[in-house]
C-alpha cells in the first residue's frame, strides 16, 4: 500500500511538472512571437495547421461563390446582395437622380441568370427572393434619371429578360410605428431566457420551431445575404448522435430532445475580408431564435463550438458538411423540467463594459 501511495505522488509531481514546463514554454512563446505582426505571421508558418480548416473553407469559398454564379440554386446570394444594396440607395435622403451606376449591369446579369432559371427550371428558386428583385428593379428604373447611358441601358436589358411578373409592393417602405411592447416587458424575457440543460421527455412540436426560426430569419444581417443554415435534429437516434460530439453537453447530451446545428456558409462571399460575417449574421439570427422559443414555451441552451479539428472532422463526416460549412454554434431545445436548475450567472457591470466618446 504504502509503495502503491509513493508511486501515485510520484506519478501526480510528474504531471504538475510537465503542466508547469509546457506553461512557461507557452508562456514564452506567446511573449515573443506576440510582440509584433511580422513575428506572428513566422509563428503560424510553422504552426499553420492551426487555422488551416478555416483558411481552407474561406479560400473553397471564395471559389464556389464563382462557380454558383451561373448555376440554378433556390436563392441566388450575389442577386440579394446587389438587390439589397439598391435598396439603400433608394432610401437615402436626398435620393440622387443617378445611383448603383457602377453596379446597376451586374445587377442585370445576375436578374437575367434568375430569369432564365425560373423559366427553364421552374420551382427550383424561392418565388418570394425572384418578386423581390423583381419589385425592386422596377421601382430603381421608374426613379432614375434615364438619360444616363449605363442606366439605359441597364432598362433595356431588364425588360428584354422577359419576366412579366406582377408588382407585389416588396420595395423600401416608411418604417411602422414603434411596437406597444414595453422595455420591462422586453427586459422580462430576456431574464426568463436561460440556459437549460434538463428537459422533459417530450418532443418539440416542428410547428413550434419553424415559428422561432421565421423571427430568427428576421434578424439583421450583411447586404440581406442570409449566410446560414439552421439544421434541426428531433429524431432521439440522431439527437443522441449530434449531441455527444461537442465538449460542452458532457453531462446531460442525453437529456435534449431537439438539437441545432447552427452553419455558416462560406459560398455566400467572394472576397475574405467578409470571412467574419458568417459568425455575426448567424449569431444575430440565433439571439432571436432563443428569445422566440421563449414566447413559444420552449428553453433552449447554447452549446459551445471551439475550432478543434478532431471535433470539426467528426461533425463534417456526421452531417455530411462541406468544406466551406463552418460550424458556429449548437442550440439544445426542449420543454424545461420542472425541477432542473439554471445557474445564475452574474453578468458584468453597466460601467465595466460600456464606453462613452471615448477615443485614442
Amino acid at each position: 500500500m504504502l509503495n502503491t501511495l509513493k508511486r501515485i505522488a510520484k506519478d501526480l509531481l510528474a504531471i504538475t511538472w510537465i503542466r508547469r514546463t509546457y506553461e512557461v514554454v507557452n508562456r514564452v512563446l506567446l511573449e515573443t512571437f506576440g510582440a509584433s505582426r511580422v513575428l506572428v505571421w513566422l509563428y503560424f508558418v510553422v504552426s499553420f495547421l492551426t487555422f488551416n480548416r478555416e483558411q481552407a473553407a474561406v479560400l473553397r469559398g471564395r471559389r464556389d461563390y464563382y462557380r454558383n454564379k451561373h448555376r440554378d440554386r433556390p436563392t441566388h446570394v450575389e442577386l440579394r446582395r446587389n438587390v439589397h444594396r439598391i435598396e439603400k440607395g433608394l432610401t437615402m435622403r436626398p435620393r440622387r437622380p443617378v445611383f448603383a451606376r457602377d453596379y446597376i449591369a451586374e445587377t442585370i446579369e445576375f436578374y437575367e441568370d434568375a430569369v432564365r432559371q425560373v423559366q427553364t427550371a421552374p420551382g427550383t428558386m424561392e418565388p418570394s427572393e425572384m418578386e423581390w428583385a423583381h419589385d425592386v428593379l422596377t421601382e430603381y428604373f421608374a426613379v432614375v434619371d434615364h438619360s444616363d447611358e449605363t442606366v439605359a441601358a441597364a432598362l433595356a436589358r431588364f425588360r428584354a429578360a422577359g419576366h412579366d411578373a406582377e408588382f407585389t409592393g416588396k420595395v423600401p417602405y416608411p418604417k411602422k410605428a414603434l411596437s406597444d411592447i414595453s422595455y420591462e416587458q422586453l427586459h422580462e424575457l430576456a431574464m426568463q431566457r436561460r440556459s437549460v440543460r434538463w428537459f422533459e421527455d417530450r418532443p418539440v412540436p416542428r410547428e413550434l420551431m419553424d415559428k422561432a426560426l421565421l423571427l430568427a430569419r428576421q434578424a439583421p444581417t450583411a447586404c440581406n445575404r442570409l449566410p446560414y443554415e439552421f439544421r434541426v435534429f428531433d429524431e432521439p437516434d440522431m439527437v443522441r448522435t449530434v449531441s455527444r460530439i461537442p465538449f460542452g453537453t458532457a453531462g446531460y447530451a442525453d437529456n435534449i430532445p431537439s438539437i441545432v446545428v447552427v452553419i455558416g456558409k462560406l459560398e455566400s462571399y467572394f472576397s475574405p475580408r467578409d470571412r467574419h460575417a458568417i459568425y455575426v449574421d448567424s449569431s444575430l439570427a440565433a439571439m432571436s431564435f432563443l428569445l422566440a422559443l421563449e414566447t413559444l414555451g420552449l428553453s433552449s441552451s447554447v452549446i459551445n463550438w471551439p475550432d478543434f479539428e478532431p471535433l470539426e472532422r467528426k461533425m463534417q463526416k456526421t452531417l455530411g458538411l462541406r468544406t466551406t460549412d463552418r460550424v458556429v454554434m449548437l442550440i439544445a431545445v426542449g420543454y424545461s423540467h420542472a425541477e432542473g436548475l439554471v445557474p445564475f450567472s452574474q453578468k458584468k457591470e453597466l460601467d465595466t463594459f460600456r464606453r462613452f466618446n471615448e477615443l485614442a
